[in-house]
């Protein structure tokens, strides 16, 4: 899929926003309808059919969240891409939680938000988890024969550091939320500090400098992301 194959939806009350938006997007070739309340969006995601929604969460008629909820309940599996303060790191979660695909806090740049598009375009296209050898830098994650190297040197893990790592890969690009990660290796019964160690620990073992890590990104207050596949 080529960006002039892909239509987005802008749901946002702010005009020049939208016309930032239109502007930088349309440069990158994609195709663009506007809605600028949750009523017309509600109007344009059926009449536009669209391959992606950027979708405010704050807007004056219906919420935001109220919108990604009605769209997920109704089966739509398209992307979609929230756009929020970044001072609302309870919003970004719970919009997550409800089937965001990613997010992206303002004010943005337009690298940033090309980039996030493209990630959940090809998620939704291709699960990362698919592939039977997933390979970033030099990390390498066998999904089959449950083999992870770094460079040439096999990483031995724990199965819980393991399970962390394989529902990463299998999403990676996109982040997770702590509440998701908890509820998938621990039945969601467990403190978050719980899944800090264990990410601390397989930091340890895959990455340069764990302290600034390269493969294992934290989203301050939200999850985790795992660097795209190369």
């Amino acid at each position: 899929m080529t960006t002039s194959d892909v239509k987005i939806l802008l749901v946002d009350d702010e005009p020049p926003i939208r016309k930032l938006l239109r502007v930088g997007l349309g440069a990158e070739g994609y195709a663009i309808a506007e809605a600028g309340n949750g009523r017309e969006a509600a109007d344009r995601m059926r009449d536009e059919r669209p391959d992606l929604v950027l979708l405010d969460l704050g807007l004056p008629d219906i919420p935001g969240h109220d919108l990604l909820a009605r769209w997920r309940a109704e089966k739509l599996e398209l992307p979609i891409v929230v756009l929020s303060s970044r001072t609302d790191e309870a919003g970004i979660v719970k919009a997550l939680e409800l089937g965001a695909d990613d997010y992206v806090t303002k004010p943005f740049g337009m690298k940033e938000l090309v980039a996030r598009i493209r990630v959940a375009l090809r998620h939704r296209l291709q699960q990362q988890g698919e592939r039977p050898v997933f390979h970033t830098g030099d990390l390498s994650v066998d999904l089959v024969r449950r083999i992870v190297k770094v460079g040439d040197r096999e990483v031995k893990l724990s199965p819980k550091e393991y399970d962390i790592l394989r529902i990463l890969v299998q999403h990676a690009g996109k982040v997770l939320t702590h509440r998701h990660l908890l509820e998938q290796i621990w039945g969601g019964s467990t403190d978050v500090q719980y899944l800090r160690v264990y990410v601390r620990q397989l930091r340890q073992k895959i990455e340069a400098v764990p302290d600034q890590p390269h493969y294992i990104l934290t989203e301050t207050g939200v999850g985790y992301r795992l660097r795209e596949a190369e």
